[in-house]
């Protein structure tokens, strides 16, 4: 036998009698399923990435592994990892917004996302879907986060496509840079927007992002009415199916949003002035509404306390950034169905937590809030059989605070443990 074979054999004999490492938490309350018991005093058992065992008790840990590592969370509430439906990895609004942009390569700006991912990460959300960063720069991230070449939450990514002028088109810079930096997601008509979706799929977006109505970060004074046409809105949510794909709208005012219900879109993002056709049609679909209070709330502070915005942004700012809290609550009275997203990168990376207070202070309650960024999130990424609940067979996505933050929904502010797909990221 040569040499080198008789390497192969080695190596293969070592490989096959290499053990997964086992980790073992003692959870003093376990928030295992959002909207149902609190267990007391629970052994989660952790392998290969997933959720092995969930036993009532503290069980012996020599009796599972004897060369188990042990965490002891028995003075902590636990829950499942956290998941922001709606956030901007690669920036983040401030003062130097503009100059970034002309200014930062698109490779720091990708580095810089992975530093925004691990503060978005260590406050607790293991899962978010990026829905409008400069999408190659963004499935690169994901990939790597995924092949354990860098750190970060587990991220869904949705490729933009948007109407020429419209809130997803470039603004507010001299016509030759935008001529520039018009991406090619920019469409008009639905045969193009359809080309655009195709387009999105084939770089690698898992869902896309559409924009039916106006916004507030244009940088025109265009309103937040509808924008793109039924047809274009249609189409794209059509090519997407096609495709395995779901559909993402932003939309504030009631027509945008009624036009991307009635097309088949998954979700409202802002959903500001959704009203009672708009409720029916929530209701009638299945779609999910994503509140994103915490950017109406900083935008508020912003137009009030800065000269970070131009004119036409700060009055849209004041307006829509006001009106957000109160028809979001009569969404959810409806029965709407709620989805936890921040739209972080207009508010902090970070802060995501913030949202979940404002949500309660809106009228939700606390379990509710914490079910939308679990198990509702999950459901809406179509992932419930991996995340969203601390069950066996599921991904070891899992947080702890001190105190209940059911009780306090502020617990979740000050995220004392963050563990990934069994990893601990944070155990302070």
């Amino acid at each position: 036998m040569t040499m080198s074979n008789k390497l192969f054999i080695l190596i293969l004999f070592v490989g096959l009698n290499i053990q997964a490492e086992t980790t073992i938490i003692y959870a003093g309350e376990l928030l295992a399923v959002p909207g149902e018991k609190v267990l007391k005093q629970q052994t989660i058992v952790i392998k290969d990435k997933s959720i092995k065992q969930v036993i009532g008790g503290y069980e012996n840990a020599s009796d599972i592994d004897k060369n188990a590592t042990v965490i002891d969370l028995k003075n902590s509430y636990v829950l499942p990892g956290l998941m922001d439906m709606h956030v901007h990895l690669q920036g983040e609004l401030g003062p130097d917004r503009v100059k970034d942009q002309l200014k930062m390569s698109d490779q720091l700006k990708g580095m810089r996302s992975t530093y925004y991912g691990m503060k978005t990460l260590l406050a607790g959300f293991t899962t978010v879907r990026d829905v409008g960063s400069d999408s190659q720069y963004m499935y690169a991230y994901r990939d790597a986060v995924n092949n354990g070449w860098v750190d970060g939450p587990r991220i869904i990514a949705a490729g933009g496509v948007g109407i020429t002028g419209g809130h997803a088109d470039i603004s507010g810079v001299k016509p030759d840079l935008m001529e520039f930096y018009t991406d090619k997601s920019i469409c008009d008509g639905p045969y193009d927007c359809r080309r655009a979706a195709r387009n999105a799929i084939k770089y690698g977006a898992d869902w896309i992002k559409i924009t039916s109505t106006g916004g507030v970060m244009t940088q025109r004074a265009t309103g937040t009415g509808q924008q793109m046409e039924s047809d274009e809105l249609e189409e794209v949510v059509l090519a997407a199916k096609r495709m395995g794909r779901k559909v993402a709208s932003h939309a504030h005012h009631e027509d945008g949003i009624i036009a991307a219900l009635e097309a088949g879109v998954a979700s409202i993002e802002h959903g500001t002035y959704t009203g009672p056709k708009a409720i029916k049609l929530f209701k009638k679909t299945g779609a999910y509404l994503v509140p994103t209070l915490l950017a109406g709330d900083t935008v508020v502070k912003m137009a009030k306390n800065t000269n970070i915005l131009s004119p036409a942004v700060k009055e849209k700012a004041l307006k829509v950034g006001t009106d957000m809290k109160g028809n979001f609550i009569k969404a959810y009275d409806a029965g709407v169905k709620i989805a936890y997203g921040t739209d972080s990168g207009v508010s902090i990376h970070g802060t995501n937590a913030q949202e979940a207070v404002l949500m309660v202070e809106a009228g939700m309650p606390a379990m509710a809030v914490i079910k939308s960024a679990t198990v509702s999130a999950a459901d809406l990424l179509g992932m419930s059989k991996n995340i969203g609940t601390i069950e066996v067979g599921k991904y070891a996505d899992i947080i702890a605070v001190s105190q209940s933050p059911v009780k306090n929904i502020e617990e979740l502010l000050d995220v004392d443990f963050v563990m990934k797909e069994g990893r601990v990221y944070k155990n302070k």
